[in-house]
């Protein structure tokens, strides 16, 4: 009956007979937990796909498309149900390797201060071992015209279109030639030539190198493009069949029809309805037979492609960011205006350099009221330089702690979906934070030992050097590395912003440095404030009788050198793990 009513619509199959299903998903369910309450998303899912097939993913609004692709890409991990591709069982056997398949977000996953052509260079050395520069070259050559941006090779990402931005993402995807393009809402928000082109373009990428390209899409146009539709209602399959065969199932006209007819029913009465007639449409459908694929040669061979190592790609990470951090003119030239106007607040308070401390005459007086007025004099001057060494140590400490939260507060959480996007591909996260911890620390070394030196050339610190300096480095450090766990933890760089200016803002008062604090609350407060430990460290490096004098007017408990390193090495270890962990864990929405 089916046959009948495609050969009177005229509707063929140009998919070779030969081809068999490489993608099965069978029974899938995907459920999250809400209040406490198990919710489904997916829900007995099943269909199977064959090479070289461009199918759509249609459906209306929550109903589990996005979900199912996350699904197949691996970001979501299935609470029932088995998922095939090319021959094995990847509920057993584990997820996709990198190099089989390509994930196309909704979202932007380049870098705006990078052109398209460094971006495409980018994700090929990121994901694929490659043999010499010129194979790179090369591989990205054939991308770029394959997806049609060789006009616009050397525009910057950040003045492309939408449409130009959503070739961008295909052509990053493309890098390790996969067999399986997962595309999530590709032509959302595109103007109607934009869309067709994308949907044109997608539809030849299906038909090259035996490709399965799976394309969720909210828009019923173009739908003779696809070699099927696969219907979600509920999280359930309520259709998966030829285009043109779509509208008269639901029975009607139009395919723009079968959104408001799927209301008038259930979700689970249309999956069960899909049910009953699933094998007869696969029956005229190539390859859809139920059959048990076998691996393809790419498959026996090993597959294609391979992860680069760990210092390739933290090589390539690197530069890349390097290269955003000198063409992002807004952070520049905030890194500089700290870099100049942060010391430049601290001298303002010595610009006549450290006073001088008196000592007392060493003439003898006959005349007490004499040396009573010489007592209070050396004790005003105590007070006075032990208040301003006190005072400068705190501010460049504090200061130097700000520049760390600026540091890495966003390093992360700024670019969070992309760097999920690339730990998808293969990117390692060691690899990832080696490449932050190497450009945060080049920033951490030149502000603090810029600060250092701009301090020191207008007051003589009379403190060592070494102590001094280290300390400096290392409380910038330190909270350099916290902000960085903290920007790891969050998935809005505004979160993690604020979260870190707070945790700065809590650094001055709560150091003991201005007013002490109190006996039963100061062991349980001082550990967590890296401020008091260098400031703190660096005081007890002072010249023993400086050290005399800011001592007459702190209340607050000065440790041991020695032990405010270890503190603040302390505080470094944690946040870098703390990086590590935040780094590591899945930041995807379902």
């Amino acid at each position: 009956m089916l046959d009948c009513f495609l050969k009177r619509r005229g509707i063929t199959w140009e998919t070779s007979l030969k081809l068999t299903a490489v993608l099965e998903i069978r029974d899938i369910q995907f459920t999250i937990n809400k209040d406490g309450v198990d919710f489904p998303l997916l829900q007995n899912v099943s269909l199977r796909v064959p090479t070289g097939h461009f199918i759509a993913i249609v459906g209306p609004s929550g109903c589990g498309k996005s979900t199912l692709l996350k699904t197949i890409a691996g970001i979501n991990v299935e609470s029932a149900g088995d998922l095939h591709w090319d021959g094995r069982n990847l509920s057993e056997d584990g997820d996709l390797q990198p190099h089989e398949f390509g994930y196309v977000p909704q979202f932007s996953i380049a870098y705006d201060q990078l052109t398209v052509e460094e971006s495409i260079d980018n994700a090929i050395r990121l994901r694929l071992k490659t043999r010499s520069k010129t194979e790179v070259e090369e591989r990205a050559d054939r991308i770029i015209e394959q997806v049609g941006l060789d006009q616009i090779r050397e525009r910057r990402v950040s003045v492309l279109s939408g449409g130009q931005k959503r070739r961008l993402g295909l052509a990053l995807e493309l890098a390790t030639d996969p067999r399986l393009l997962l595309c999530d809402e590709v032509t959302s928000g595109l103007d109607p030539k934009s869309e067709s082109e994308i949907v044109n373009l997608l539809h030849r990428l299906a038909k090259s190198g035996d490709r399965v390209v799976a394309s969720v899409t909210h828009s019923l146009g173009h739908l003779d493009l696809y070699d099927s539709v696969l219907v979600l209602f509920g999280g359930r399959v309520v259709y998966h069949g030829p285009p043109g065969a779509m509208a008269h199932y639901f029975g009607v006209a139009l395919a723009e029809e079968v959104y408001p007819t799927l209301a008038t029913r259930e979700p689970e009465q249309w999956g069960q309805s899909w049910e009953k007639y699933r094998e007869e449409y696969y029956a005229t459908m190539p390859g859809f037979a139920k059959v048990e694929s076998a691996p393809s040669a790419a498959r026996e061979k090993g597959g294609k492609g391979g992860t680069p190592g760990f210092f390739t790609q933290l090589h390539v990470l690197l530069a890349r960011r390097w290269a955003i951090f000198f063409r992002d003119r807004t952070q520049l030239l905030l890194q500089m205006a700290m870099l100049l106007i942060f010391p430049i607040v601290v001298v303002l308070f010595a610009l006549e350099g450290i006073p001088v401390l008196k000592r007392p005459s060493e003439t003898l007086s006959l005349n007490p009221a004499a040396e009573l007025v010489e007592q209070i004099d050396i004790e005003k001057n105590r007070m006075e330089v032990g208040g301003l060494l006190s005072g400068l140590v705190m501010f460049q400490v504090v200061l130097l702690a700000l520049m760390g939260s600026n540091n890495s507060a966003r390093e992360i959480a700024g670019e969070r979906l992309i760097f999920e996007k690339e730990k998808l591909g293969g990117l390692r996260v060691s690899s990832y934070l080696g490449s932050k911890l190497f450009f945060l620390a080049v920033l951490v070394a030149v502000q603090s030992v810029w600060m250092y030196l701009f301090v020191n050339i207008f007051a003589q610190m009379p403190a060592s050097v070494l102590v001094h300096g280290s300390l400096l480095i290392l409380v910038n450090a330190a909270m350099t590395a916290i902000c960085l766990g903290i920007s790891a933890s969050m998935t809005s760089p505004d979160q993690a912003s604020l979260l870190s200016i707070y945790l700065v803002g809590f650094q001055l008062p709560l150091s003991g440095a201005v007013l002490a604090l109190p006996a039963a609350v100061e062991p349980f407060v001082q550990p967590f404030i890296s401020a008091y430990w260098s400031w703190s460290g660096i005081v007890r490096s002072l010249d023993p009788r400086f050290f005399a004098a800011v001592d007459t007017v702190t209340e607050a408990s000065l440790r041991s050198t020695g032990l405010c390193f270890a503190i603040l090495a302390a505080h470094l270890l944690v946040g870098i793990v703390f990086a590590f962990s935040g780094a590591g864990r899945s930041r995807w929405s379902h």
